[in-house]
């Protein structure tokens, strides 16, 4: 019997998410909550979940010292630190509302999100992050205080350090956690998007609470607590939030901090994590790291892809119970032979894999559940708290799964994926018309999104109402499936497809900076660098082959018809991507208007 939002607002009733984290401290005090590598030396460290309550205990005191109370907002720039688990939650405690913002927030940006979200303390790691606040701090009319936690030898005057907190008495979190009711705003989350100033997105601790558990009943855990995570992604993002900083709070994780997302596969080999949360690209860089390594000895890369193969179909009738004896057999054989390249990448112990924040390509999808990571596709968006779908089994690659328990989805009358339930925010801050074109009268969120659903109610995502590309003879035709498809070339790791208003769909492809070497190498190809391989002959050509084979299953108004190849690796927080991975199409369009011009000469 499905779970209704009604049903999961009972059990969450009253919970905030310091109420949650004093329960775990409660229940699961001794155990490890948060770990770090020291930047310095590389030893460990790491803090159980009676350290972080003291911590966060004395961090309030230093917060109701600067005079910060309930209803007030808080600014954090902190990377994945275990500092930042700390800083927001005493904001928590207060009754205050964390606010974090991208790292890579220029000092324009600083000065609006401060100011629009009222701020009144600002919290920073280090220096670095101190000097996008100096250029506006006179702009930041709210702003009363600011605290830097790192480099306190170079504080200017008028910056608090971490000798602040030091300096103040620790209060009681039994007593401080009534400053937080459930209808409080838990956090603020500022969309990246991809045009125009960011919104902010307000959610509450009761949309939190009612998120969590029902993700709680999503997760093949049946014991959340000790599970071990690796927190990497912006803190600005509700992914991380929601995957490492409030499933911590209310399960008892443990969350390694990775500071920098080039660290990651070292950390995943450390931590080798139960619980792993990567955009598509991440776990497209894992995919095409495995293939590059493979393609150095090409007997051991055929019998890797032969297995593969074989096991694809098996992992979709384990996953839905209809394998046979002998067809458990062989999956179990093939899963002792992939264990090895588990082990290599630090996922052999990983127990619930996801991906969301933008579309990965199925076939992508089902190689990680093929070779035992039990990787499923998570759909959402800040404004329902993160997940509207999901499922960790009985996947369907190439889906987003069914929707959440407890939360209605379905498809307006245009094709649009709408949402209704306890993860659905209260709206924009100071944004009313906004809010009523996101939230209708009846309380569906509506996405923006085209979507269709199978009989079984699994959604899968068509794309952006607003991003389908029209081309001169009319035709609407969804960039994202072309570009899924055209990263399924083996040298391609990235695309956007062109097109709108023009005579047919052309594409800018990005070479993988990784496998794209690792072929010219074993081809004999000589070359200095990415760039110099997007001009060679022989690798146009291999791209040109593989448009013919990935283009296949469109028809001729939709395929492809021209690519210009790119050495130049579109990164996260950039011209080309936002923070999470996500296409910024206009600042594609305009960073190569020449080439583009070019296709269509």
């Amino acid at each position: 019997m499905a779970v209704t939002s009604a049903e999961i607002l009972q059990v969450v009733e009253g919970r905030t998410v310091p109420s949650e984290f004093l329960r775990t401290v409660a229940t699961y005090g001794d155990r490890v909550a948060l770990r770090w590598q020291d930047e310095d030396d590389g030893s460990w460290g790491e803090m159980t979940y009676d350290d972080y309550a003291e911590q966060v205990a004395r961090v309030v005191g230093g917060y109701k010292a600067l005079g910060v109370q309930p209803g007030d907002r808080v600014v954090l720039m902190l990377r994945n630190v275990p500092e930042f688990h700390v800083a927001d939650m005493a904001a928590a405690f207060c009754g205050a509302t964390p606010v974090s913002i991208y790292n890579s927030s220029s000092p324009e940006q600083v000065e609006y999100l401060v100011n629009h979200s009222e701020a009144k303390l600002a919290v920073l790691e280090s220096k670095t992050f101190l000097d996008r606040f100096l250029p506006v701090r006179d702009e930041l009319t709210g702003l009363e205080t600011i605290v830097m936690l790192k480099d306190a030898e170079q504080a200017p005057a008028g910056v608090l350090t971490l000798e602040h907190f030091e300096n103040v008495d620790s209060v009681d979190l039994q007593h401080e956690q009534a400053n937080c009711d459930p209808d409080q705003l838990a956090t603020i989350i500022y969309t990246s998007g991809t045009t125009g100033p960011p919104k902010g997105v307000m959610l509450t601790h009761r949309n939190i609470a009612w998120t969590v558990e029902s993700l709680r009943l999503c997760l093949p855990f049946d014991e959340p607590a000790g599970k071990r995570v690796v927190s990497y992604l912006p803190m600005a993002h509700i992914a991380e939030r929601a995957t490492s900083h409030y499933a911590g709070a209310f399960f008892g994780y443990e969350v390694t901090c990775c500071p920098e997302v080039a660290k990651l596969s070292a950390f995943l080999g450390e931590v080798r994590p139960n619980l792993m949360f990567g955009v598509p690209r991440v776990w497209e860089k894992i995919h095409a790291g495995i293939n590059a390594a493979l393609a150095a000895d090409p007997d051991k890369q055929k019998q890797f892809n032969d297995g593969v193969a074989a096991a694809r179909p098996l992992a979709e009738k384990i996953d839905w119970g209809t394998a046979t004896d002998e067809e458990r057999a062989t999956w179990d054989f093939l899963q002792e032979v992939f264990g090895a390249v588990r082990g290599l990448v630090g996922l052999d112990q990983c127990e619930a894999a996801i991906t969301g924040a933008a579309p990965i390509p199925a076939e992508i999808l089902s190689w990680f559940r093929a070779i035992g990571v039990p990787l499923a596709e998570i759909y959402g968006m800040s404004e329902s708290s993160g997940p509207m779908t999901f499922t960790a089994s009985r996947i369907k690659a190439g889906t987003v799964g069914p929707a959440i328990p407890g939360c209605e989805v379905k498809l307006a009358d245009d094709g649009e994926v709408i949402c209704r339930g306890g993860n659905v925010f209260q709206g924009y801050l100071k944004q009313p018309e906004q809010t009523a074109e996101a939230l209708d009268e009846d309380g569906w969120l509506h996405s923006g999104d085209i979507g269709v659903v199978d009989s079984d109610g699994y959604f899968k995502i068509v794309d952006r109402k607003k991003e389908l590309i029209i081309t001169a003879g009319g035709k609407n035709i969804s960039p994202a499936n072309l570009e899924a498809a055209l990263k399924m070339i083996p040298l391609v790791g990235q695309a956007c497809a062109i097109g709108d208003q023009r005579p047919f769909v052309s594409a800018l492809v990005v070479l993988d900076p990784e496998v794209a070497p690792a072929w010219a190498t074993q081809q004999g190809i000589e070359f200095t660098d990415v760039h110099d391989l997007a001009a060679n002959p022989d690798v146009i050509e291999a791209v040109e082959k593989g448009l013919d084979e990935v283009m296949a299953p469109f028809n001729n108004a939709e395929r492809v018809k021209k690519v210009k190849i790119l050495g130049e690796e579109w990164l996260p927080d950039g011209e080309m991507l936002t923070p999470t991975s996500k296409l910024k199409r206009r600042g594609v369009l305009s960073r190569y208007e020449k080439e583009i011009e070019a296709l269509y000469a």
